[in-house]
């Protein structure tokens, strides 16, 4: 009995293996506009895909970023300046894509640009700093998507939506969890009505990998700049040491994050490239052992975990 079942596995991953490395055809005619270029995932993937050969529409923040872009790229890339908080702005890139794509529509977006702060627990933070994470993470997402999705819908093309492992468990306050887990139901429910168009949506749920999303000294600052603004019956009740503890913590993402972005980029490449692209790509060795097996884990179990492996305020019973 195990014999066959062993057996039977092996041709399920043997099947997937034959179905996912069949490539579209003619992808250098095919455009893609990624958002988040400046830096990280974004930047990395557009050179990827220029070198792939296809037509990137990468979208950069600042002027100083499509630049450096640029220079690093062929001239079938093309830039153009995007705050997905910004309506207007939106509007305007997408007009700039029309003009690009014409009758071919829009092959692939790639919904990357994102922020990771501030971040620290919900009761040192103002609704404002919600909706700072939330403009961005979330609703630059739907915003962008909703604009482009004629444009991908002719071309029968595909959205990949980057997430993270923290939109499967919410180990941290903040918006920022709350953005990834509103991605996951979005991009869900936006699957399962383009696929009646012959859309793909793919989402990727990273680890952590060293980007400025991970930025320590940023994250360190604004997690400081929480605490100064607390009120002092809320710094009574965490006390100094919670705040020493956290920042020591937050220290050590230089050490737990891996820097091979590619593993990243590859998963986004292969949901944008691949006949049979997959539904969730989870890149990197803590998505896979860690995050991934603890959101399928009962809740309270779940709660065990992420109390014993964070601080415990001064005034916790």
């Amino acid at each position: 009995m195990w014999l066959y079942l062993a057996i039977l596995v092996g041709l399920y991953y043997l099947l997937r293996w034959y179905r996912e490395r069949q490539v579209v055809s003619h992808l250098r005619d095919k455009y893609v506009f990624i958002t988040g270029c400046d830096s990280g995932f974004g930047n990395l993937l557009a050179r990827q895909l220029d070198l792939r050969g296809l037509r990137v529409l990468a979208a950069c923040l600042t002027e100083k970023g499509a630049e450096q872009l640029r220079v690093k790229t062929s001239d079938r890339l093309e830039t153009v300046i995007l705050d997905v908080t910004s309506t207007e702005s939106i509007a305007a890139a997408t007009q700039w894509v029309k003009e690009r794509t014409g009758d071919r529509g829009l092959w692939g977006l790639v919904n990357n640009a994102g922020i990771s702060v501030p971040t620290a627990p919900n009761e040192w933070l103002t609704k404002q700093d919600f909706v700072k994470i939330l403009n961005v993470n979330l609703l630059g997402v739907i915003e962008v998507t909703l604009s482009l999705l004629p444009l991908v819908r002719k071309a029968k093309g595909r959205v990949v939506n980057v997430s993270s492992v923290f939109g499967r468990v919410a180990f941290i306050g903040g918006g920022y969890c709350i953005s990834k887990y509103g991605v996951e139901a979005f991009s869900d429910s936006l699957r399962r009505e383009l696929s009646h168009f012959g859309v793909k949506v793919a989402i990727i749920e990273p680890g952590f990998f060293k980007t400025f999303v991970t930025s320590t000294p940023v994250i360190s600052r604004n997690f400081q700049e929480a605490w100064d603004k607390a009120s002092p019956e809320v710094k009574e009740a965490y006390g100094e040491r919670f705040l020493a503890y956290s920042l020591k913590a937050i220290g050590l993402l230089d050490i737990i994050c891996t820097q091979d972005l590619s593993l990243v980029t590859n998963c986004m490449e292969h949901a944008l490239t691949s006949c049979h692209p997959r539904t969730r790509y989870s890149p990197g060795w803590d998505a896979k052992l860690i995050y991934l097996p603890m959101s399928y884990m009962p809740t309270f179990l779940v709660d065990a975990v992420v109390n014993w492996s964070t601080p415990s305020p001064s005034k916790a019973m």
